[in-house]
């Protein structure tokens, strides 16, 4: 899998295309997943502005700051095909955008996650144009993986899986969730991740929390631990896996009883998956035999989120959502029972629609893992 296959250049045709059929005169995109997704550029966030001006018609060009050029020309950026323009310290880069669109412009798309300050200033040099966000032309895009893509989530997979395998040298009574998260942070760069995205070591009563992160609570005998994990590998691709454990003792009964219903669940879900499911439906499936067993108030949160280049993306696997779900989507199925001031448990899996049904992408056992 190489580079030039992950950003293709023809991904910048295909924006410019769905540009002009939004109604916009140009997107503009500075350091954001979605830069990354149409030229490979990683690009560094900071009061330097870095901007990808792509006209619906035109050349595209990446506005730089000059002591970032060298990283900008290294990236597959240039293969892409896009113009590189720098700006040194102490000059305005604004008219630089404004040169890049060659000409007035009534509507554009700006990143949506752009800095406050660089939408006023854009707002400024391009007075009386409209702004929009460009997640109106990229998310459909981006919401189908290529091959490629579901390759490098694959090696993601892979690689956090490698992390969970390992568990049983870390996570023991009377280590603290902080010391345990530590240790997997570590394993999680090992296994091939370029950064770690998050750790959570969940304990006992933190485990009925699902975003509880570490605390310096030793874990106790027999606790159940959810442990949620993942990082981004080189590629720019993210992985994300959960799984429950119990170290030093017997779970409680009460636990054991309602971690088999999530177990089944979650089995159910991603056996659901199949294009044409729409994202409540596949949310219905995880949450139907949870709440039919009696715990569905302690199913907090939808079933799940897409992945790629972004942690958390389209799709979301949630009630309301009738969008159908389509060959190449790539998402998590995670549902999850947390009783409060007790314990918690939550199963994740990611997985990728196919043409004819489902594709997990992590492939450890989901059984309750005694240490």
């Amino acid at each position: 899998m190489g580079i030039d296959e992950l950003y293709p250049p023809d991904r910048l045709i295909a924006a410019q295309r769905a540009t002009a059929a939004a109604g916009l005169d140009a997107l503009l995109l500075t350091p954001s997943s979605d830069l990354r997704y149409l030229t490979g550029y990683d690009a560094h966030a900071g009061e330097r502005l870095t901007c990808l001006v792509l006209p619906a018609e035109g050349e595209p060009t990446l506005i730089v700051p000059r002591l970032e050029r060298p990283a900008a020309e290294a990236s597959p950026a240039p293969a892409t095909g896009v113009r590189i323009v720098d700006h040194i310290d102490g000059t305005d880069p604004y008219p630089l955008v404004v040169a890049a669109l060659d000409g007035p412009v009534t509507a554009v798309g700006l990143a949506d996650r752009m800095w406050a300050e660089q939408v006023l200033a854009l707002r400024a040099a391009l007075s009386g144009t409209a702004q929009r966000l460009a997640s109106e032309v990229l998310r459909e895009l981006r919401i189908r993986k290529s091959p490629a893509e579901v390759a490098a989530l694959a090696e993601a997979g892979a690689a956090i899986d490698e992390v969970h395998l390992r568990m049983g040298q870390w996570l023991r009574p009377g280590r603290t969730e902080a010391e345990v998260a530590a240790d997997i942070a570590a394993a999680i760069r090992a296994a091939g991740h370029g950064t770690v995205d998050f750790v959570i070591v969940a304990a006992g009563p933190n485990g009925a929390s699902p975003h509880h992160g570490t605390s310096d609570r030793p874990i106790g005998a027999g606790e159940p631990v959810v442990v949620d994990i993942g990082g981004t590998m080189p590629s720019g691709y993210r992985s994300d896996c959960t799984r429950t454990y119990v170290a030093g003792g017997p779970a409680p009964a009460e636990f054991l009883e309602y971690y088999a219903v999530l177990q089944a669940a979650q089995s159910a879900a991603v056996a659901a998956v199949r294009p044409g499911l729409t994202g409540a439906a596949a949310d219905a499936a995880a949450r139907e035999p949870i709440a039919a067993a009696g715990y569905g108030p302690a199913f907090l949160h939808r079933t799940g989120h897409g992945i790629g280049l972004d942690g958390h993306e389209e799709p979301y696997l949630v009630a309301g959502n009738d969008r159908p779900l389509e060959a190449g989507m790539a998402f998590s199925i995670e549902p999850g029972i947390y009783l409060a001031g007790r314990h918690g448990a939550r199963i994740e899996d990611i997985v990728v629609c196919t043409t004819d049904g489902v594709k997990r992408l992590n492939t450890t056992p989901t059984e309750l893992i005694a240490l």
